[in-house]
């Protein structure tokens, strides 16, 4: 039991730093004192969901005494080849002018993307991570008594972002036995209280991938009124994904909003860079919300480079589809269960996630449970190098028999 009245606010706000709540569930007691203060915040924070990251390479390596080159992290979705070696030399190039702001309207950055994208710049709009992104729907569009429809199994951020808004979350079951978002439901699930409607394609935990008539089933029968938001922050592991710039470009859907990242394909999710693509006037209410500086001078100076290196870009996608192709032949010929994936990890019924968890983590192989996904029984893996793939497929089958609702250890 955590007293609060012993550790103080400080205290509990170093609680909140470190994760403790989320990552061991410690009951919380609250005096008189903290009871007081906690009742001035924000109400919604009392139903706020926590977002559970992977845990670092340091922190498991500390706690069970291993040498941290030798621990495989398998967990958060991130490029086992690295960041591009161009994007390594521009933060480098740029380490000398830390000192100075960045440039708030990111110009160069931009700019650059507004012609790959082949879009206008007043189109784009830069965060700090497309989390960021994702919290601005919240500021901009929501309020308390409003709706936002997601599908079961959804990534977790949009129901913590609904919950900050005082907003009702409706979600909707996936397609039973395949965790895909069943959108004719999503779409009937629309009421005059929905306001924004959030989907992830391919989706993040599961790997799923709305099909193309269903992507133009849900644009054509969503109101007007109601912002679709497309996170696409895994459409570049995609040959023939669908063609939503398209629809910005020609202002076909003015209540549609694109969300990506550095964060993955690119490897650069240790500078937190994400973007947005949609219609000037939405860009413009959120430019209204983004913070000045949000996007730091090294990240846009390593995604410029970045977006410059094609070689790396091919080898991170050719490592990937080598990665799923070995996971998924091999769990089919195990007959273990698993979610077909289209981005770059893939979900995996192991029986008992947290109980597997541990014994790879006890291995050095950290990996992701999927409790908090309401998938207890799964463990989600990100696609590694081969020898990093070949490790936990190994120690996997050290930890579960024949089958992998039956666990030995």
């Amino acid at each position: 039991m955590l007293d609060l009245q012993k550790v103080g606010f400080r205290g509990f706000l170093g609680c909140i730093r470190q994760n403790r709540f989320a990552q061991t569930q410690v009951p919380i007691e609250f005096g008189p004192l903290m009871s007081t203060l906690l009742n001035r915040l924000n109400p919604q924070l009392a139903r706020l969901p926590v977002y559970v990251p992977g845990r670092p390479i340091d922190d498991v390596a500390r706690e069970l005494g291993l040498d941290p080159s030798t621990v495989c992290k398998l967990a958060s979705n991130e490029n086992p080849l690295g960041p591009s070696p161009k994007a390594i030399e521009a933060i480098h190039a740029n380490a000398g002018q830390v000192h100075l702001y960045p440039d708030g309207s990111a110009f160069h950055l931009k700019r650059k993307l507004a012609a790959l994208l082949d879009v206008a710049p007043d189109c784009l709009i830069l965060g700090n991570g497309s989390n960021e992104l994702l919290e601005w729907v919240a500021h901009a569009v929501l309020a308390p008594g409003d709706e936002v429809v997601v599908s079961q199994f959804c990534f977790a951020v949009y129901p913590i972002v609904t919950a900050l808004a005082g907003a009702t979350l409706v979600t909707v079951p996936a397609i039973s036995g395949k965790l895909a978002a069943d959108i004719p439901a999503m779409v009937k699930a629309i009421t005059p209280r929905t306001k924004a409607l959030f989907l992830a394609n391919p989706n993040n935990p599961t790997g799923t991938l709305t099909s193309r008539a269903d992507i133009t089933l849900l644009l054509t029968e969503t109101p007007e009124n109601v912002l679709i938001v497309m996170d696409e922050a895994y459409i570049e592991f995609l040959e023939d994904p669908v063609d939503c710039l398209e629809l910005i470009r020609q202002e076909t859907y003015p209540n549609l909003l694109l969300t990506r990242t550095f964060s993955k394909v690119f490897g650069l999710a240790g500078l937190r860079l994400g973007y947005g693509i949609g219609p000037k006037p939405l860009i413009a209410a959120f430019e209204r919300i983004r913070q000045p500086f949000n996007v730091n001078a090294l990240a846009q100076a390593a995604a410029m480079a970045a977006l410059d290196d094609s070689v790396h870009l091919a080898n991170t996608r050719a490592n990937n589809q080598m990665g799923l192709t070995f996971f998924q032949e091999t769990f089919t010929r195990l007959r273990w269960e698993f979610i077909p994936s289209h981005a770059n990890f893939i979900l995996l019924n192991v029986g008992d996630g947290a109980q597997v968890f541990r014994a790879l983590q006890s291995r050095g192989i950290i990996t992701r449970p999927m409790a908090s996904y309401d998938l207890p029984a799964w463990l989600r893996i990100s696609i590694g190098t081969p020898q990093q793939n070949h490790r936990c497929l190994q120690a996997l089958t050290e930890i579960l028999g024949s089958s992998s609702g039956d666990v030995n250890g």
